[in-house]
Formats: C-alpha cells, sequence, structure tokens
C-alpha cells in the first residue's frame, strides 16, 4: 500500500506533517520543540509544568470545556513531556476535523496561566511526583538515567517537590512566551482529512513568531548505586548503558540487539533469567533515544541475593552479540519490522512517531524504517557487544526489624 505523506513549512514558521487515510478518524497533535533535556537544574519540571497548565484553561475555553469539546464528539484528548518536545494532541471522528485542528491549537496558543490554578496545579504534580517515588519499578529506571547522565539532563522530566514549589508565574510565562512559538512547533495530522485544509486552518490559526536557536548536551557518565527501602518486599536492578541517539544510523544495529536481548517472552535475558532459572518474573528492556541521548536499561524484578547473578547474565549476554548468527538477526528483523506494520493500525503510533522523528531531523525517516532494519549487517550487531562501560542501580527491601515482644504475665 503506498502512504500519502505530505510535508511543509508554513510562512509563519510552523511545520505540518501530515499523513492521509480513508478511515473516518483523525488524529491531531501541536508539538513544539521543548522538553526535559532543555531544563536547567533551577527549573527542571518547567516543560511538564507548562503541559499541565494549559489544560487548566485558555481565553476561550475553561478546564471542563476543553475536555468536553472533545469528549462530548466521542475523541480523546491528552498531553505528554518527553526530552525533546511537549505534545498535545486528540482523537476524533473526522467529521468533527475542524475541533481536532482548533483544540490542540489553543492549549497552546491561548493559555491562561491563572494565577489560582498555577498554585493549585503545584500540589497536582508534587502529588504526582511522590506517586512515581512510591512506585518501586520506575522510580528505579528513572535512577538508572540519574547515573548514566550529569544533571540537569539526568534528573526527572517532573523535576523535584522543591523545585516545583519555587516556581513563579511570571518566570513560567515568561519562558512559554518566549519558546511556544510556531518556528519550534510541528502541526501533525493522521487520518481522513485534506492537506490543503490543514495549511489553510494552520496558517490562519498560528501567528508568525520566532525564538532564538536552543540546543541542549547530555554529559555522559557512569555510576552505580543502591539504595534500601522500607515497606517493599521486592529487590529492583536496572543495568544500563549509553546507546546511540535518534539521528545516527547505528540506532538500528542498537535495536536489532534489544530486541534479540529482552524483546519479549522468547528474547534472550527473559528465557535465561526466568525461564531457565527461574531468578526473575519481569524481565523487560527499553531503548530510549532522543535528538542528543540515547540509552538501553534492562530491568529485572528480583530479590537481593540474585542480583549478582542476573548482572552477570546481563553482561554475559550482550558480550555474547558477538556470535549472533545472520539467521538470529533476520528472525529479529522480521520481527521488528512486524512490530511497526502492526503498530502502523494506531494513528496516535503514527502520529508520535513522524512527530519525534522531525523534532530530530526529518519526519520521512518513519517510513525508512524497514530499509533501514533491513540494511543492518551482522557487525554492526556485533559491535553493540564492545560496551564500554555501564551503570547499574539496586533498590532493595530493608530487613524488617525483630523487636523482642514481652507478654504481660
Amino acid at each position: 500500500m503506498q502512504t500519502e505523506f505530505f510535508r511543509k513549512k508554513l510562512k509563519n514558521g510552523l511545520t505540518i506533517l501530515f499523513e492521509k487515510r480513508n478511515l473516518p478518524v483523525v488524529a491531531v497533535s501541536a508539538s513544539v520543540r521543548l522538553g526535559g533535556a532543555y531544563e536547567t537544574e533551577k527549573n527542571k519540571g518547567v516543560s511538564h509544568f507548562i503541559e499541565h497548565l494549559l489544560f487548566k484553561g485558555t481565553k476561550k475555553r475553561n478546564q471542563e470545556e476543553i475536555a468536553a469539546e472533545i469528549e462530548k464528539k466521542g475523541g480523546i484528548l491528552n498531553g505528554f513531556t518527553s526530552e525533546d518536545v511537549t505534545s498535545y494532541w486528540c482523537k476524533l471522528p473526522s467529521k468533527h476535523f475542524e475541533t481536532a485542528m482548533d483544540i490542540p491549537s489553543d492549549l497552546i496558543l491561548n493559555p491562561r496561566f491563572d494565577i489560582a490554578e498555577f498554585e493549585k496545579e503545584k500540589q497536582v504534580i508534587i502529588e504526582e511526583i511522590k506517586m512515581y517515588h512510591d512506585d518501586a519499578r520506575r522510580y528505579s529506571t528513572e535512577k538508572i538515567k540519574e547515573l548514566l547522565y550529569e544533571k540537569p539532563f539526568g534528573m526527572s522530566i517532573a523535576g523535584d517537590a522543591n523545585i516545583i514549589r519555587a516556581l513563579k508565574r511570571e518566570n513560567v510565562a515568561e519562558i512559554f512566551s518566549s519558546l511556544y512559538t510556531p518556528d519550534s512547533m510541528i502541526l501533525t495530522v493522521v487520518g481522513d482529512a485534506e492537506f490543503e485544509e490543514i495549511c489553510r486552518i494552520a496558517e490562519k490559526l498560528y501567528p508568525a513568531a520566532k525564538r532564538s536557536a536552543i540546543d541542549y548536551a547530555a554529559v555522559r557518565k557512569n555510576d552505580d548505586a543502591s539504595e534500601k527501602r522500607k515497606g517493599i518486599d521486592q529487590a529492583h536492578f536496572v543495568f544500563g548503558l549509553h546507546a546511540p541517539t535518534i539521528k545516527q544510523q547505528e540506532r538500528y544495529a542498537y535495536e536489532i540487539a534489544g530486541e534479540y536481548l529482552f524483546g519479549g517472552m522468547s528474547s534472550r535475558l527473559f528465557q535465561e533469567i526466568r525461564e531457565k532459572r527461574g531468578l526473575a518474573y519481569a524481565v523487560k528492556g527499553e531503548y530510549d533515544c532522543g535528538r542528543n541521548y540515547g540509552y538501553v536499561m534492562i530491568y529485572a524484578g528480583t530479590t537481593e541475593d540474585k542480583i549478582k547473578t542476573i548482572r552477570e547474565i546481563i553482561l554475559k549476554e550482550i558480550k555474547r552479540l558477538k556470535d549472533t548468527e545472520q539467521r538470529d538477526i533476520d528472525e529479529i528483523k522480521e520481527q521488528l519490522i512486524g512490530q511497526r506494520d502492526i503498530s502502523r493500525e494506531n494513528s496516535v503510533d503514527v502520529l508520535n512517531s513522524l512527530m519525534f522523528e522531525e523534532a530530530a531531523g526529518s519526519a520521512e525517516e518513519y517510513y525508512k524504517y524497514s530499509e533501514r532494519i533491513s540494511s543492518v549487517k551482522p557487525a554492526d550487531v556485533k559491535r553493540v557487544s564492545e560496551i564500554k562501560g555501564f551503570s547499574s542501580f539496586s533498590l532493595i527491601p530493608e530487613a524488617k526489624s525483630n523487636k523482642n515482644i514481652k507478654n504481660k504475665d
């Protein structure tokens, strides 16, 4: 099937991405090239905070009206903050296309920054940070990033409670107005719509404005750490290593290596750690990469006495990549290409993938995935085994105290 894809940079600076589909559904996102990676130690979490604030009301709609206008038409509305971008998206029946275009644009262009909502949302985000901390598995996977990168990149995208409490409305509004400009934005549409109409509406909605060029550095390091925590029964172990950025062609060899190591129940680590030895229940991995960073993390939920063995198995299996046979690589290629084909059913997956590729360089790279994966040579995968440094983190249950209890005579 031939994909109909269109890309255009409008006179107002806005970049338009569009994939045409015939199903009566349309997904739209308005995204800005500003995420956690662009922040300093002092304002870490401000991008995520702005994302929250934009849903609290615009000059045209209050918070309830924003949600209702999408949901009462059968749609979905949401947003997210990543390292490279902050995005606001919705999905609706295509007969409501103009609403799908209008709501994300209204959020991103006309926020109210009401002072009462500003202060109230601080507490909401502090509770969100607490929730992430109490989730031992999520806390552990965030901690590995801190051990792989110096501050501020190594810090959590949500920031911490003290930073959030200290944010001032005027400072946040200034960051927003100086960085949320059309030349830094990507409007992505996937679904039943017409490209000319998308461009016409976008030209009308978005006024021309420019921002100064900004970028960020992700300074690498390799540290190890462990913590003890009361109230948990399982040890959480995470192993991490640096990897190529999304802009580097070597990323595809790492995708193949990652799928081979931790891609599902047939993967090497799942088989070795769980199935053959029963050392853990959850054995998972992830390759996260963006414009200027890339890292792999491997997670296992286990007991403290098994962490050393699991760590040794992970290192052994990574080094065994140098012995990977062509047959194994061909199977993983088919697995990855098949997964990509299946994911294309979901218009929001495609919406976000196109946007992330554009934010890093070029949206067209998304459509070259099969070609890029197919071109990876065994020697490319074998080079992944030549790791020069890694980090690990363990969150261990604190031993329960055994206090002597005296019976009353």
